[in-house]
Order: C-alpha cells, then sequence, then structure tokens
C-alpha cells in the first residue's frame, strides 16, 4: 500500500518537519525577541531549506555542501608564536600567491584568540579532505612549515604524523553557508578570463 511505504523525498520532507518541530520547542523558553522572530521567519525557513542541498562529510573532517568544503582549526601557540607570525602576515600584506599552487583553495584566514595563546586557521576548499591536506604538503611544504611551527606539537607538514596532528585540532563546523558550492576554483577562474576577454571586446566595439 502507498501509505506503507515513504519515498526519499516523503522521509526527507518528515525528516525536515522533525527538525523544525524540535527548533521550534527549544525556543519555546528563549529570550522573547528570539521567540518572536522565529515564528515571523519559520515558514520562509522552511521555505528555503526545501529541497536545498544539505551538508554533508568531507572525509575525515569537516563539512561539505555541494563541492566546496571547510576546514576549522584551532592550535596553541608557542610562546613568541603569535609575534613570529604576526610579523610573517605582516610582510605578507594579505599576499598568499603560494597558496594558488594548491589549485583548490578558495580562501584563508588566521585569527588569534585568549591573548596570542591560540590561532584560529580556517579555509574552504574544492573536493575531500585527504586529497586537500596533500596537496599542502605536496605543493606548499616549506610555506606550511614557516607558518605552523609556531603552534603547539606541529610534526611538520612532511611527517606521517601530520593528518593525526590536524584531526586532533580540527573542529567540524555547526553551522557554515556556502553562496556558490558547485563552483570550484578552477571554474571561478575559467569564467573570470571569459568575463574580461567579454569585457574587452565590448570596450573594443563600444
Amino acid at each position: 500500500m502507498a501509505s506503507e511505504t515513504m519515498t526519499r523525498s516523503d522521509t526527507e520532507e518528515a525528516a525536515l518537519a522533525e527538525r523544525f518541530r524540535k527548533l521550534h520547542e527549544l525556543y519555546a523558553d528563549a529570550p522573547e525577541v528570539g521567540r518572536v522572530g522565529l515564528d515571523k521567519i519559520i515558514g520562509d525557513l522552511k521555505e528555503r531549506v526545501s529541497g536545498q542541498q544539505r551538508a554533508t562529510s568531507a572525509g575525515r573532517a569537516g563539512l561539505r555542501i555541494g563541492k566546496v568544503s571547510e576546514l576549522t582549526l584551532i592550535a596553541d601557540i608557542k610562546p613568541a608564536g603569535a609575534r613570529r607570525m604576526r610579523a610573517l602576515l605582516d610582510a605578507l600584506g594579505g599576499n598568499f600567491q603560494a597558496a594558488d599552487k594548491v589549485g583548490t583553495l578558495h580562501d584563508m584566514r588566521f585569527v588569534f584568540l585568549e591573548n596570542d595563546t591560540k590561532v584560529l586557521f580556517c579555509t574552504a576548499y574544492d573536493g575531500e579532505w585527504d586529497p586537500y591536506i596533500d596537496d599542502f604538503a605536496t605543493k606548499i611544504p616549506d610555506e606550511m612549515d614557516v607558518v605552523f611551527c609556531n603552534v603547539e606539537g606541529w610534526p611538520g607538514i612532511r611527517s606521517p604524523q601530520i593528518k593525526d596532528w590536524i584531526i586532533s585540532k580540527q573542529h567540524t563546523a555547526d553551522g557554515w553557508y556556502v553562496a556558490l558550492p558547485n563552483q570550484t576554483v578552477a571554474k571561478g577562474r575559467r569564467l573570470e578570463k571569459v568575463g574580461k576577454a567579454v569585457d574587452e571586446f565590448l570596450d573594443a566595439v563600444g
């Protein structure tokens, strides 16, 4: 009977309804501004997420949406490590062209925490976790060691223990948004070149 067999879509819709039921229940004792706000947007939220891509695993750790994955790492800094890292980042002035050698890296950022005793390192990248780490180890190993020698326990990017070390410091995001989940770095660069060529053509004929 049809009532005894749920389609995949039906199952997903039931799971979605249950998530929003729990959400509404948890907000029952939230501050009034949040409770009222949720009541106003919950219908829109349900509509937005229905049928949209959901985050899955990027591999050993991290989330993946479409073709893009995230890596969030928090590590303790060695004494004087923050000063060295800041001096390096200041010398670079935001110029991280070496990272382009990885080929799948969308963005990268460093944030010093807790009076310079910890560093937050975040990236977004294309594909799976293991190949991404392998690319860092083979394409920019010296750059990685110059930066991360300043954090406690760093074994060196070429070390057989490096992946276990990263996993021990990595935190999978609880919430993460990607505007263009199916646009890889390579595709974005192709589109940029096409757009530039089109602009030059239009300037020439205009």
